[in-house]
């Protein structure tokens, strides 16, 4: 286990160690960041948003504010504050400057926050735009766009687009970036949900609750186990399920998540 906490708050947020807890204090705006995305992403939502505030006092422009922006933004959109996670997602592109992947990441946000509006047409242009920004940059800024584009395809009733997608984020998610690779699997459940492929989808977010569970992914966890409130589960009943989704809901908020749907 590294002692670097540059590489351990590298590993919590984007990394093979999503569970990590406690985390290791932050002591420059870059560790910030990163302990922010793996606070969010166990669903602690007032230690991430102040480590974000933290990090813009002492940066408040430029691409790494910009990545602040988004990441707040992501987390509203989570908790269904996808009007408000506009407003920082349209922050983020303008902090972002001339950097192509502040802006792919500002502009994934900006599609997901207008997938939510329900301006379907105005998200697949943003995705458009955000592929000519982020043609190269990390591999999650692709397996960004396609949850994004599986999302749209969902909500359009293009099963098979969306399968095509998730599967896509599935194959080019890194096999050390374990948080994003139990997202790709929720999105393809989600996928094969809306193609009707309901026995694979069933397997898929089984599989991906059981991780959830294991690495403390409770954000990831509640959308699971709601899904499989509606579709059924090989592990768990349904009363079940309702009580890990309800456990999930009340342990955000604890942690300083307010919820825009429920």
């Amino acid at each position: 286990m590294s002692t670097d906490p540059d590489a351990t708050l590298a590993a919590a947020a984007f990394g093979d160690e999503p569970g990590r807890w406690p985390l290791p204090p932050a002591t420059n705006p870059a560790q910030r960041w990163l302990r922010a995305v793996a606070a969010g992403g166990q669903g602690r939502y007032a230690g991430a948003a102040t480590d974000l505030a933290a990090l813009l006092r002492e940066i408040p422009g430029g691409p790494l504010a910009s990545l602040a922006h988004s990441t707040q933004g992501s987390f509203l959109r989570q908790l269904g504050g996808h009007d408000l996670a506009r407003g920082f997602d349209g922050r983020a592109l303008v902090l972002a400057g001339d950097d192509p992947q502040a802006r792919a990441d500002a502009l994934v946000g900006l599609a997901a926050d207008a997938l939510g509006g329900g301006r379907y047409a105005a998200s697949a242009t943003l995705l458009g735009r955000a592929v000519a920004e982020g043609s190269t940059g990390p591999a999650r800024l692709a397996v960004r766009r396609h949850w994004v584009t599986a999302e749209l395809a969902m909500v359009t009733g293009d099963g098979n687009t969306a399968v095509r997608n998730a599967e896509r984020a599935v194959e080019l998610t890194p096999a050390d970036m374990v948080r994003h690779r139990v997202k790709s699997q929720v999105v393809l459940a989600g996928a094969l949900c809306c193609a009707g492929k309901i026995d694979r989808a069933r397997t898929v977010a089984d599989a991906a609750l059981g991780d959830t569970e294991r690495l403390g992914l409770v954000p990831l966890g509640w959308a699971l186990a709601s899904m499989l409130t509606d579709v059924g589960s090989a592990t768990k009943t349904v009363e079940e399920l309702r009580g890990m989704r309800e456990d999930a809901a009340e342990l955000i908020r604890r942690r300083g998540g307010t919820w825009r749907h429920r």
